[in-house]
């Protein structure tokens, strides 16, 4: 396809929402067109069912509900916001896609890392991200600085330590489509070594008079 998808995966407060607003500040002055956007979210849909999955008020859900819901999330994101702006060109840079999913609830819920995978992989029609960058924290230091209070914060150390391991076990499966960059790095570091690694997968810049622009499709 004609653009790129960049997506940034992590635990809590591992700095994902802070790394796409560089990321996308550095792609626009070099001339691209950014769409940067989140999941659960990214359009209206993705929006109402983040209310439902996140709030307070959902505490108890049931694991397989909770999987479904991710899943129905991301099939409207990747058939309404990520593949259009791909197709025409556009940057898109995600926080969150597949393997959160892949994390949270195939290894931290149980459901099962590969059966969450595929289901991921049906709902978004195997449209799989250029780059994923995993940014890489010690929950406890990660969980210290989220800011996003919301019920998977809340989850036992058992849990988080669940989500880092399969993060790393699928970036260790295949190197070639992941970054793993320490989290506790200063964030101009790392946003750095993103920018080197990410350039490999852009299209070319289309000149434009004031560069690109960043268009959210649900702000991190």
């Amino acid at each position: 396809m004609p653009g790129a998808f960049v997506v940034f995966e992590g635990g809590e407060g591992a700095g994902k929402s802070t790394q796409c607003r560089l990321l996308a500040d550095a792609l626009v002055a070099r001339g691209h067109e950014v769409v940067v956007t989140r999941e659960p979210g990214g359009t209206a849909i993705g929006e109402a069912i983040r209310e439902v999955l996140l709030g307070a008020g959902s505490r108890g859900m049931a694991a397989r509900t909770e999987a479904l819901l991710f899943a129905a999330a991301r099939a409207e994101h990747a058939a309404t916001l990520i593949r259009p702006a791909v197709a025409r060109g556009a940057v898109v840079l995600s926080d969150r896609y597949l393997d959160s999913s892949v994390a949270y609830q195939g290894a931290a819920r149980g459901l099962g890392e590969e059966r969450i995978a595929e289901l991921s992989r049906w709902a978004t029609e195997g449209l799989v991200p250029d780059l994923t960058v995993v940014l890489d924290v010690d929950p406890t230091i990660g969980l210290g600085r989220a800011r996003d209070a919301n019920r998977m914060e809340a989850e036992p150390a058992a849990f988080h330590a669940g989500v880092r391991a399969s993060f790393l076990r699928r970036a260790a499966a295949s190197p070639g489509r992941y970054l793993v960059l320490p989290a506790d790095r200063p964030p101009e570091e790392v946003a750095a070594r993103v920018l080197e690694a990410v350039r490999d997968v852009l299209p070319a810049a289309a000149p434009a008079e004031g560069g690109g622009d960043a268009h959210p499709g649900g702000s991190p």
